[in-house]
Parts: structure tokens; C-alpha cells; sequence
């Protein structure tokens, strides 16, 4: 099925959006960057709420714009969850849930109830917004996006008007809903720990302008990017749980190339987790060490080598079998273990985080 392809040009004083995207037709899609990068320009711009006179937008095999025509928003099947839900305050849950079904499409894609329980407010349906806590509006504002049984799901940072407990109880439903789902969502965000767990694919953009864009894994490791990710430069790595050491409460997670030992998160042996490993909690050896702390010890092989955001630092690229791992070293320890593209070392891991 062919995916979304986004193309717009828009000059405004002081900023341009220009963007020429192909994305994925399943999934998450992150649009990542600091403020003021265009991510919420360009998600407007989508969703039909500004207008860019030189664009061309097809969502699944359907145009939404191009040089003849321009669909308004009410006529693009999409659902859009902003960063506070605006319920209305004189209706129930229920109410707000059904007040904008008559824009569904008879091809009804998510239905009402099976909006409701991925979202988990069944037990919400009689109060009205003002009996809602932050992160339970939010839940109303997803589930009422999906009611309206859309092509494509927008979210504009959604979770970033909660405070971290809110944000953690959310979490696990948007998991849910990238599991059973197979509607396209663009989900912008500047967090890096909510892209880890929730994107296939990312969109970084800066100044209006797309830095890059790719399936997750591959486009955290690349080099250049950095300076966007600045203290977050690391890599994202699928795997599955293999054991758990219930006396330690650790697990071993498994992946294409080597086996991590993590907080014991309590997944079940063989069930797929992610797993987020920062550069700066990797360290290189050129043998491998036996009397330390550091539990995770892979086989590596040098892959690349750049400099860092600042000249005391260098990023070493790393493959662990088929896995990239990204470790920041200063540029004396580099030089000094004498580290090329192609030498087998050793990668230490000090901190795994298990993000999914």
C-alpha cells in the first residue's frame, strides 16, 4: 500500500517550511526537533489547517492536494489529538465521544467501543470533563480521534501537558494502539525517551527543513545527527526477553548480534521489548574485561568515527553482529586505543534502559 507523501512549500517572515516526505503506510512516525523546527507547521499543514500554496499531499492513494485541488479539513479523513483535549464542558464522555461520529466513513476502520477499550475509559463514559483528570482527557481525546474512524491519526505532542506520572499511564495505550492498529499515525514530539518507545520511523527536522528521515534504528545511528540529539545521541535496538533472573530482578534481552542484562522490566520469556542505549553509557575496550561492574560486554567491530558536538568528543559507531551501538569517547581515548573503522574491540554498556 503506498504510504503518505508530503510535499509543501511555505514562506512566512523570519520561516520556511520546505519538506518532501515519503513515509511509511503503518505505524508511528515521529516528527522530531526542537521548537520552533515546523513540526506542528507541518502536521497543520496536513491535517488542511494552513494552507500552503505550493504542496501536494496523498494519503493512502488518496489526494488531499496537489497543483488542482485542495480538500478543507473537514473533508480529510483524519483525526487529530492536540496537546489539551477540548472536550465540551455541558457533555459526558460519551456525549463528546459521539458528538462527531457523523463524519465517520461508512468503511469504519475503529469503532466506537473498540475505541473505547484500547483507550480504557468504559468506566469514564458518564462523567463529564471537569471530573477527568489531565491524563484520562487526554485518553477521551485519543479515543474520540479514532471514533471518527480516520485514514490517518495526527498527534501534536500529546502528552505534553502532563507531568511525568500523567505521561507514564498514558504511554502504555498509545503501545496498544501502535500494536492493533494499522491506521498511520504522525505523532510530533521533542522527547526523545517518547520517540524511543513508540516510533518505527522519524522525521528530524530543523528550521523548517527535514534533517532526516528513516526507520528509527538506522537513523539514531547515523552520525550526523548528533548535534540534533545533542546528550540523547544513542540507538534503539528490537529484542526479546530470554531469561529473567528473578533473584537479581534482571532479565536477559536478546538481539540480532549479542544479549543485554536489564532491569527486569516483568515481561515474559520470548515476549518483544526495546531496549535504548546511550553513547554516553558506552565505553570501548581492546580486551575484554573481566573484574569490573559493568555487566554487558559485547564483541564489536569499529564502524565509523566522527567528531562530536564539541571538539574534546569523538561518536564511534559500532556493530554488535547486525546492531549499530553509538559510544561518545573523548578524542584522547580514541586516538589513544587507536580506534579505526574495522577494528574489533570491546563494547562495555554501564545502563540499558528498557523502553518498551
Amino acid at each position: 500500500m503506498s504510504g503518505i507523501q508530503a510535499r509543501f512549500k511555505l514562506d512566512w517572515p523570519g520561516f520556511t517550511l520546505d519538506v518532501d516526505l515519503d513515509l511509511p503506510a503503518r505505524g508511528i512516525t515521529a516528527l522530531f526537533g526542537h521548537s520552533g523546527s515546523g513540526k506542528t507547521t507541518l502536521l497543520r499543514c496536513i491535517a488542511g489547517l494552513e494552507r500552503a500554496p505550493q504542496g501536494q499531499l496523498e494519503v493512502l492513494g488518496e489526494t488531499w492536494q496537489d497543483s488542482r485541488q485542495w480538500l478543507p479539513t473537514h473533508q480529510r479523513s483524519l483525526g487529530y489529538v492536540f496537546q489539551e483535549a477540548s472536550l465540551f464542558p455541558h457533555l459526558t464522555v460519551l456525549g463528546n465521544l459521539r458528538y462527531g461520529l457523523k463524519r465517520s466513513s461508512d468503511a469504519q476502520r475503529v469503532s466506537l467501543d473498540q475505541a473505547i477499550e484500547l483507550l480504557g475509559i468504559n468506566h469514564l463514559l458518564e462523567r463529564k470533563p471537569d471530573r477527568l483528570s489531565g491524563g484520562e482527557r487526554q485518553r477521551v481525546g485519543m479515543a474520540r480521534a479514532l471514533a471518527l474512524s480516520p485514514r490517518l491519526l495526527l498527534m501534536d505532542e500529546p502528552l505534553a501537558a502532563l507531568d511525568l506520572k500523567r505521561k507514564q499511564e498514558i504511554l502504555p495505550y498509545l503501545e496498544r494502539l501502535h500494536a492493533e492498529l494499522e491506521i498511520p499515525v504522525l505523532y510530533v514530539s521533542h522527547s526523545p525517551d517518547e520517540v524511543a518507545r513508540l516510533a518505527d520511523h522519524i522525521v528530524v527536522m530543523e528550521a523548517g527543513r527535514v534533517m532526516a528521515s528513516g526507520p528509527l534504528t538506522d537513523t539514531l545511528a547515523r552520525l550526523d545527527l548528533p548535534i540534533q540529539l545533542g546528550e540523547d545521541a544513542g540507538v534503539v535496538l528490537d529484542a526479546v526477553v530470554a531469561e529473567r533472573d528473578t533473584a537479581w530482578h534482571l532479565a536477559r534481552v536478546a538481539f540480532p548480534g549479542g544479549s543485554l542484562w536489564v532491569r527486569d522490566g516483568g515481561h515474559a520469556p520470548g515476549q518483544a521489548v526495546r531496549v535504548r542505549i546511550l553513547a554516553r553509557d558506552a565505553s570501548i575496550a581492546l580486551q575484554r574485561t573481566t573484574h569490573t561492574s559493568i555487566q554487558n560486554c559485547l564483541s564489536a567491530v569499529v564502524d565509523d568515527i566522527a567528531d562530536d558536538h564539541h571538539p574534546a568528543l569523538s561518536l564511534i559507531r559500532l556493530k554488535v553482529g547486525g546492531s549499530p551501538v553509538l559510544a561518545r569517547l573523548t578524542r584522547r581515548a580514541a586516538v589513544g586505543l587507536g580506534l579505526l573503522p574495522g577494528l574489533p574491540v570491546w563494547v562495555q554498556i554501564k545502563a540499558v534502559a528498557l523502553v518498551g
